[in-house]
């Protein structure tokens, strides 16, 4: 008999496609997915059944499938796509705690798995090389997704020391990339113009979406509990991903791309939120040795080949670079930063820039 498994959170690309993938694993007996509106894509041999985590029908439907695992993707990373911050903290806090207190009460449960980010360290001027699983963030994220996270796995750990006979693996991943996922990263990298904080250079570590899926299937065919940061080999700097791109790019001071930041969320281009910000200033590095030596998973992409099969398939800009300069030189909340930024690396000033693309494209 193989295993049962229930994931959370199918109805996103990312959750279906492992949900489905997994439903082929031979060691997998049942996979059951779960979420508020059902997948829009094909789920294969995948049982859906439509339920919110953060009702206690959750509890019912483990017990009903005598699940023996647990693969929580259930977090989401930005409020737009949850219906504003207040729903998005219910999804991410109360649904975990509602799916933790079942999981609790259910003895068939075995094994939990989380699908953490490497977003819970933060991002700053202060912060390490690299970040070991034994590190705490050099601040504590007082809002928004990188709080959640933090919330989330503290409730995690308390399920543990409540629960000792469950084993509870959580995966710290890196931004996942690919060409079909979109999260608040790919966004910013398909943007025609891309904004980049003034006499910064963000250091970036990447997680192939197969990767990501394949590290979640060895968590659960393997019993390996414990916290590990996942991520590809190697860095790539911001300027390193630029130049791969050949998008153009802007450099600002952080207030003003901070401006620019919100224009472009409220135009759903790309999600700009604090922490984003914060990981496009300074970067993040994580040190991956116990994915390796006590996990025992080896991604098959590093950062540079996970970014690199990212940008073979965006599409060209074309005429959209021309625009998005015309309408970044009109909004330009502080033209002084800009010309004092245009000064230091002997590029075009706001009044140049809006010369260049013509007035009329503001």
């Amino acid at each position: 008999m193989g295993r049962v498994v229930l994931v959370t959170g199918v109805s996103r690309d990312l959750g279906r496609k492992f949900a489905r993938s997994l439903a082929a694993d031979p060691g997998v007996s049942r996979v059951i997915g779960v979420d508020v509106v059902p997948p829009r894509g094909d789920v294969g041999d995948v049982s859906f059944v439509r339920a919110d985590i953060r009702t206690p029908v959750i509890a019912k439907i483990i017990a009903k499938e005598d699940v023996d695992t647990v693969v929580h993707m259930s977090i989401i990373a930005t409020p737009g796509s949850a219906g504003g911050r207040n729903t998005m903290k219910e999804l991410n806090v109360i649904g975990t705690m509602q799916l933790l207190a079942a999981c609790q009460r259910a003895e068939s449960v075995q094994h939990l798995v989380v699908k953490s980010t490497t977003t819970v360290y933060g991002a700053s001027n202060r912060d390490p090389a690299m970040f070991r699983e034994d590190m705490e963030p050099r601040r504590a994220p007082r809002s928004g997704y990188a709080k959640d996270i933090a919330e989330i796995e503290g409730y995690v750990r308390g399920f543990d020391r409540r629960r000792p006979d469950v084993r509870v693996t959580t995966l710290r991943c890196a931004n996942v990339i690919g060409p079909n996922v979109v999260s608040p990263m790919t966004s910013y990298f398909r943007l025609p113009v891309l904004p980049t904080v003034l006499g910064y250079d963000a250091r970036l570590q990447f997680l192939h979406e197969r990767d990501l899926y394949g590290v979640l299937t060895h968590a659960v065919t393997h019993d390996v509990p414990g916290t590990f940061n996942v991520a590809g080999d190697g860095i790539l700097m911001l300027s390193q991903a630029v130049r791969r791109l050949q998008r153009p790019s802007v450099a600002l001071p952080g207030v003003a791309v901070g401006r620019v930041g919100s224009l472009l969320k409220s135009a759903r281009l790309a999600d700009f939120s604090p922490e984003q910000l914060a990981f496009l200033t300074y970067g993040r590095g994580v040190d991956t040795t116990r994915m390796r030596r006590v996990l025992g998973f080896e991604p098959a992409h590093d950062t540079a080949s996970a970014f690199a099969d990212f940008a073979a398939l965006l599409p060209p800009t074309g005429g959209r670079t021309e625009r998005a300069l015309g309408r970044l030189a009109a909004a330009l909340p502080d033209p002084d930063a800009v010309d004092a930024a245009g000064q230091l690396l002997g590029g075009p000033s706001s009044a140049e820039i809006r010369a260049e693309v013509g007035a009329d494209h503001g």
